[in-house]
């Protein structure tokens, strides 16, 4: 059955790949993007020029750019089925060297525009009674590295979100679930999408070679295993077509995605799901 699905950040990577293969099993996509008469005007034909794609203005930082993209989608579809948080912006860098604006520039890109795109969405879903939501965070959801803390720290902020809102929004029929997608040769991670990096420039050179090093080294680390591994994006979006056809009500919470984690991932996040209901047991008894 062909549903009316909202994605953000379609310019590039994960959303673009989304976008066409959701539209080409037949649904109606609505590709969320920023700057389309500009820097993204080209992404935005290119989209718009395939069957079932409708390419809609949005900057996810903007509160009014935010409502204003919704309130045009629901007037002229009626509803919105499927909702998929794509935007984000990756950053790197020593959490000391990050001043606290640019912490929250990142917040605002990865936190705060999910709290849009949900205020947004959720009262027409409350009222369709019905309604599925998917937020993409990272790694297998629960612990963070270095060198790379305030996205992180976005991200699970976002799986929080994720978890708390299935509870809150059952009564309405309204599906959450957050995929982890480990490291793919995305945009966001090839260099060629500006990210939201340490600014401090004083503090990172008093930190020296060493933690240069250390950093250079993971980078490495991560990029190696995913040629090994041989990541393909594509992956991701069709772990999404496959939660937006699976049977209501049998969707998983997580929905992980990440060969280089060989099921380390999934035993996670089975492990804290059996913590978590002995820790409600604890409680209510």
């Amino acid at each position: 059955m062909s549903k009316t699905i909202f994605i953000t950040g379609t310019s590039t990577g994960f959303g673009k790949l989304t976008a066409i293969t959701l539209a080409n099993a037949g649904h109606s996509v609505i590709a969320g993007m920023r700057n389309t008469k500009d820097k993204n005007e080209a992404a935005a034909k290119e989209l718009t020029a395939i069957a079932n794609i409708e390419v809609v203005d949005i900057d996810v930082t903007d509160d009014a750019s935010v409502g204003q993209a919704f309130e045009k989608v629901l007037e002229k579809y009626g509803k919105i089925d499927v909702l998929i948080n794509n935007a984000a912006v990756s950053g790197f860098g020593l959490l000391e060297g990050y001043s606290i604006e640019q912490v929250k520039r990142m917040f605002d890109v990865n936190v705060y525009s999910i709290l849009r795109t949900y205020q947004a969405v959720l009262p027409s879903m409350r009222k369709e009674k019905n309604g599925l939501i998917i937020n993409i965070t990272t790694g297998a959801s629960g612990h963070t590295l270095p060198f790379m803390i305030p996205y992180i720290a976005s991200k699970l902020v976002v799986e929080s979100f994720t978890e708390g809102l299935q509870d809150e929004l059952a009564d309405y029929g309204i599906e959450n679930v957050s995929i982890q997608p480990g490291v793919y040769p995305t945009e966001m991670n090839n260099g060629s999408k500006a990210g939201i990096h340490a600014d401090k420039q004083d503090i990172i050179d008093q930190y020296g070679d060493a933690a240069t090093e250390k950093f250079n080294a993971l980078g490495a680390s991560m990029f190696g295993k995913m040629a090994q591994f041989d990541m393909n994006p594509q992956t991701i979006a069709n772990g999404i077509l496959e939660l937006v056809t699976m049977k209501k009500g049998e969707r998983p919470l997580r929905f992980p995605l990440d060969a280089i984690a060989q099921g380390t991932d999934k035993e996670f996040i089975e492990a804290r799901a059996a913590i978590k209901a002995k820790w409600l047991a604890a409680y209510s008894n």
